[in-house]
């Protein structure tokens, strides 16, 4: 049976070709997309990495807390290749948020945010949300030191919530106390339910992208100026142009993810923190209890206020703000290009921000930063600069002046 024959069979029977020419042959991407664009198809190569890691490390794995702690050494030691795979796993996280974080800059800096793209976006950060809930559980999988004293801190927050508080944290930890009983629910929310969900979003954030059309750094609809056959003038034919541009990028990538897991894998303490390779104790609290670095940002705005129950809300509220951006910004331009003087310096002031929280987020609060600064003082500033850039912007965005974009693209920046 011919190859043609074999495809009319199955498109009798399942539109694979509609599909491949809706998606990729005659989905038409703007001609003008950089190196920040690379990171959406990093995000689908690292998560293909962490479930198929993820699957084999099932197999080996004990979700009790007698047997949890022994049965990751019995993958590192005695299972063949298994520390290649738990090393995988482990930095295949660390570089999902990676990528994820610089994917987000992008959507921040071209106005990815920005109408028609507003269900986009918010498809993205219900992933962001799921993908975080996925790493914490994941974290407590080890049941290390780290994993169980981490747990006990982000649980205790379920605390903070008036009346029913107590309630909840009974509830959250399916015990009285981090137990087995906790491993086991979130091993089955870790491996089963989350990573649907998470595939499921993932669908649905490139559905909807592909019915919109991508955002470009120039901001320029590309749907709004056609031929007479109905092709964008400003598009490219996804496949074969950015399918087989996004290859070099996809080798780039791969050679550092691999240098990194091979010879760097916990990432000197921030991947894969020392206390950690101890057994859970919890008669033994560590010296200094503080999550995976990729949640650093929001535990140091929780630390940063004094009262814990505004910290809960804090921390949410940094979160929940990303949500509104599409609200938010006014602007009548979507790309940073095109923006005033005061939307540059705000972006700018954000990002360095949020890195400066995810340093704040892993050292003693009162350790020094700067002479006569603590972390906790700096946390506390970065906090309140975090939330006037979201406070602010509704102002700044609708009054400043901008510069009017180009009806076509441009290639030379």
């Amino acid at each position: 049976m011919s190859k043609n024959t074999l495809m009319g069979w199955v498109d009798k029977r399942f539109p694979a070709t509609k599909m491949f020419k809706e998606h990729m042959s005659e989905y038409y991407a703007p001609k003008n997309l950089n190196f920040w664009y690379f990171f959406g198809v990093f995000s689908m190569i690292v998560l293909v990495n962490q479930l198929l890691t993820g699957i084999w490390l099932t197999m080996f794995y004990e979700p009790s807390a007698d047997g949890a702690f022994d049965a990751v050494q019995y993958i590192m030691y005695d299972v063949e290749y298994g520390a290649i795979l738990r090393y995988l796993h482990s930095t295949g996280a660390s570089a999902f948020f990676v990528v994820v974080y610089l994917h987000m800059f992008r959507g921040l800096m071209y106005g990815s945010y920005k109408p028609p793209r507003e269900l986009v976006w918010i498809i993205g950060m219900f992933i962001y949300l799921v993908l975080m809930a996925e790493a914490f559980f994941g974290y407590l999988l080890p049941w290390g030191q780290m994993s169980y004293w981490g747990a006990q801190v982000i649980f205790n927050l379920a605390s903070a919530i008036p009346v029913y508080g107590a309630d909840l944290l009974d509830w959250v930890r399916g015990d009285f106390l981090i137990s087995g009983a906790t491993l086991n629910r979130y091993f089955a929310l870790h491996v089963v339910a989350l990573p649907v969900i998470l595939l499921g979003l993932v669908v649905a954030h490139i559905i909807a992208l592909h019915e919109v059309g991508s955002n470009n750094p120039d901001g320029v609809e590309i749907k709004a100026n056609k031929d007479e056959n109905g092709i964008p003038r400003d598009g490219i034919p996804f496949h074969p142009y950015y399918s087989v541009h996004d290859l070099q990028g996809i080798v780039l990538f791969l050679f550092v993810f691999i240098a990194v897991t091979f010879f760097f894998p916990d990432g000197g303490g921030y991947f894969l923190e020392k206390p950690n390779f101890e057994p859970a104790n919890g008669l033994k609290t560590p010296e200094h209890i503080a999550p995976v670095w990729y949640f650093t940002p929001f535990y140091a705005i929780l630390r940063a206020v004094p009262d814990k129950l505004l910290g809960v809300v804090a921390m949410g509220g940094a979160i929940a703000c990303l949500f509104l951006l599409p609200w938010l910004d006014r602007s009548p331009v979507k790309s940073m290009r095109y923006k005033g003087f005061l939307s540059k310096v705000g972006l700018t002031v954000f990002c360095v921000c949020f890195v400066i929280l995810g340093f704040c987020g892993v050292k003693s609060p009162d350790a020094y930063f700067l002479p006569g600064l603590t972390w906790k003082i700096t946390g506390q500033i970065c906090t309140v600069l975090y939330f006037l850039w979201f406070i602010t912007m509704p102002f700044i965005s609708k009054a400043e002046k901008t510069t009017t974009p180009p009806t076509r693209l441009t290639v030379s920046h």
